[in-house]
């Protein structure tokens, strides 16, 4: 068996935690609190079309980071693959993480900015609202992807040195 770098290890799995950390609190906590922003702010009232605006580009920015993570998740579980330690969970999250990923980083966001800059006229067609409902699932799919394919890796690490 061959001998395995232990911070390879570690890394995959902080980058896996780092970023589904990122996911879930860009989803269940920026999103709703920069949408419901009068509900925080004094004096200062954004409409729905500049939330959206701020939201796009935090989340322009975060694409950078799904990039990365799935980047390292081809890296990764390449090398796994060829030192024959993975499985189908592995596989199938691992696929989960680059699809939705790359989805989301190099279809939604460009797509969603690109509507943004036509206008607040052009975030209201159904078109739009078709491609943000479906960045919304394809998100969530990430976050799911990203925690099975982790806990996953976790279960498939080795245990130690077995003594004799």
């Amino acid at each position: 068996m061959p001998k395995r770098n232990i911070y390879f290890d570690f890394g995959y799995l902080l980058s896996l935690a780092v970023v589904l950390g990122g996911v879930l609190t860009l989803g269940a906590i920026v999103a709703p609190v920069i949408f419901h922003s009068d509900a925080y702010t004094v004096g200062m009232m954004l409409d729905h079309y500049n939330m959206g605006i701020v939201m796009g580009e935090i989340f322009r920015r975060f694409a950078y980071v799904v990039y990365f993570i799935v980047i390292y998740v081809l890296v990764y579980e390449s090398y796994m693959y060829k030192i024959m330690q993975i499985d189908k969970i592995a596989i199938l999250s691992a696929f989960g993480v680059v699809f939705s990923g790359l989805l989301f980083s190099a279809v939604y966001v460009p797509k969603i900015l690109e509507f943004q800059k036509l206008g607040a006229k052009a975030t209201q067609s159904d078109t739009f609202a078709n491609i943000h409902t479906a960045s919304e699932i394809d998100f969530k799919i990430l976050a799911v992807a990203l925690a099975i394919l982790f806990v996953r890796r976790l279960m498939l690490l080795p245990m130690g040195r077995k003594t004799q």
